[in-house]
């Protein structure tokens, strides 16, 4: 089997995928596509693509780029054409756990193939926009012979050989993603009991929350320095929120998002550290399954 050189297959075109391959089409780059439904591949065929009727016949590229749902349907599509992935480059853009990614790395090094992993932090419509960021890591030499299709589709960024890395990165990240989201339903939904249009509550929302973001900086220079008594930061006793969850009780909205919050700061406070600044509630994460 020869490569063809500077070709690329998509494995999986989902929304994400089909934006990946799209942006290789336009780019006038050789692209394969394959899809569980085949239906998926009619658009890009229009605009270019050449359909494979089988895993097996997208492998046939310089590189190829797989973004199915996730990491047992991975497996579920290579397991019956390993035996060609000798010398083959893989890119991984499924969302796995960093576990997970060092499984398909170590599985694709077993099949002699060259494994690289990424975490997309996009939307499908963000794609080969300035907002776009794709994180990598594992094989370095995949990553750096390739850079130049990978900056189609974002900013990219390397994290190192261990394959793990862009997952963990991108699971944290999202991580704050949903926990802001669930901290700005919580507060629609206090005003909303009000008769407050979630609309009106999101203005205001978004002209306080981008104030405090130079806070992340203060806030990681604490935790990475580990003292929590620093002067000058709010204390934990402070920082209780009493007033927040027993004001949402009032309005009649569940307390679960306020309550988590709470428990992180009372459990420092109850042992012994509520003087110290509120950054110490990352110790009550971090130690969270002995507690």
């Amino acid at each position: 089997m020869t490569t063809t050189r500077h070709a690329v297959s998509f494995l999986g075109l989902g929304e994400m995928g089909s934006a990946l391959a799209g942006a290789a089409v336009k780019a006038g780059r050789p692209t394969v596509v394959w899809n569980r439904s085949a239906a998926r591949t009619a658009a890009l065929v229009e605009a270019g693509a050449t359909a494979a009727a089988d895993p097996a016949a997208a492998l046939d590229a310089d590189v190829i780029v797989v973004c199915l749902f996730d990491q047992a349907s991975v497996r579920e599509v290579l397991d019956p054409v390993a035996d060609l992935l000798a010398g083959r480059r893989l890119v991984n853009l499924t969302t796995t756990s960093p576990n997970g990614a060092r499984e398909l790395a170590r599985w694709a090094a077993a099949h002699g193939a060259d494994y690289l992993d990424g975490g997309i932090m996009a939307t499908p419509e963000m794609i080969t926009t300035p907002q776009s960021a794709i994180l990598y890591s594992g094989s370095a030499a995949l990553f750096e012979d390739h850079r130049e299709l990978f900056e189609l589709w974002g900013s990219t960024e390397y994290f190192g050989d261990d394959a793990g890395l862009a997952s963990l990165y991108d699971l944290a990240l999202l991580s704050s993603m949903y926990v802001m989201f669930a901290g700005f339903f919580h507060g629609a939904a206090m005003v909303g009991a009000a008769g407050v249009p979630a609309k009106e509550f999101a203005a205001r929302a978004a002209a306080w929350l981008p104030a405090l973001m130079p806070t992340l900086a203060e806030y990681a220079t604490v935790v990475d320095g580990g003292d929590y008594a620093v002067p000058g930061q709010q204390s934990l006793t402070f920082s209780d929120i009493s007033d927040i969850v027993n004001a949402s009780r009032d309005q009649g909205i569940s307390t679960e998002v306020v309550d988590m919050v709470q428990r992180l700061i009372h459990r420092q406070i109850d042992a012994g550290h509520g003087n110290d600044g509120f950054a110490r509630i990352i110790e009550s994460i971090k130690n969270g399954a002995a507690a």
